[in-house]
């Protein structure tokens, strides 16, 4: 399929020339039901209204502990020349790990956990693979948050996903405080898809991961946003867990506490959604980041 075809039967346009608009979502955040996984019912109309779910103690003190061992040993040793790694614009320190799926045993059996796996499986009402996977370093005092942004947007334009059948899995390995850069989120914003401005330069995706610049939305647009749907933030203990849907409005600010925040964060895909041609990008980003396999992910 061809650039020209995906855009025929774009329903999420972005990366336009002209005045960005808030369009409506035309598909649903919860695409199961209580009987095909771990969430009751009122959980689940609850993410389909607010658009993210946390569950306390996902992992237990011991998981966490294994797991930040894990997050240690990954950023240990010299990673020059690796694309998975991404570093500090300013500083040089790690700042995330991607494709950890791949590269990590403990990573590998966490996201085919029946904890994680059936809840992905449920909220996407479907069979599932991972679109991406990545530990994420917020070291105390230089950590770098992100701006304002929908994750969809992204996906979308530049890895081609048709449409926001997709969920992110956050799990926190450091307790979460309000002052850390905890990750804030605009509950109910992902029924407005918010287009933005401009053209996907080549290799974006090289600078946007330290720091994103094209594909954020206006300060307009994030007033218009706040004013219609709030701020939440998501706070709590080490092994809790932030599921949100893929079009949420969300962001972090930077890290100036002694208080480091990491995480691990997995975004699965449903099967019935696969990439396609990017819609607003010459070329789709590398597998390390999209994964473009999308075999069915089984325990």
């Amino acid at each position: 399929m061809t650039l020209t075809d995906t855009r025929v039967d774009d329903s999420y346009p972005t990366r336009i020339t002209g005045k960005p608009e808030h369009l409506p979502r035309t598909h649903p955040t919860v695409w199961g039901t209580e009987a095909d996984g771990p969430l009751d019912a009122a959980t689940l109309a609850n993410h389909e209204t607010r658009g993210y779910t946390v569950v306390d103690q996902l992992l237990s003190p011991g998981e966490v502990q294994t797991y930040w061992q894990e997050l240690v040993r990954m950023s240990s040793g010299d990673h020059s020349g690796d694309e998975r790694v991404i570093t500090e614009a300013k500083t040089g320190e790690v700042r995330s790990i991607f494709d950890v799926h791949e590269t990590s045993e403990l990573i590998a059996e966490l996201v085919r956990d029946p904890r994680v796996l059936d809840r992905a499986r449920q909220i996407l009402g479907s069979e599932v693979y991972i679109h991406q996977s990545r530990v994420n370093y917020m070291p105390g005092f230089k950590g770098t948050g992100f701006y304002w942004h929908s994750d969809f947007e992204t996906w979308h334009a530049e890895d081609g996903m048709p449409v926001p059948r997709a969920v992110s899995c956050s799990i926190a390995l450091t307790d979460n405080y309000p002052f850390n850069g905890g990750l804030m989120v605009m509950p109910g914003s992902q029924r407005t898809f918010v287009q933005c401005a401009g053209e996907t330069p080549e290799d974006n995706y090289k600078s946007s991961l330290k720091e994103q610049r094209v594909g954020v939305p206006s300060e307009e647009d994030i007033t218009a946003l706040a004013a219609e749907y709030g701020i939440d933030q998501f706070t709590g203990q080490a092994g809790s867990a932030l599921w949100f849907d893929s079009n949420v409005m969300h962001g972090s600010s930077n890290n100036i506490t002694p208080y480091p925040r990491s995480n691990i964060f997995v975004v699965f895909n449903s099967v019935e959604n696969a990439l396609q041609e990017p819609y607003a990008a010459i070329e789709p980003r590398p597998a390390f980041i999209a994964g473009r396999d999308s075999t069915p992910l089984t325990r």
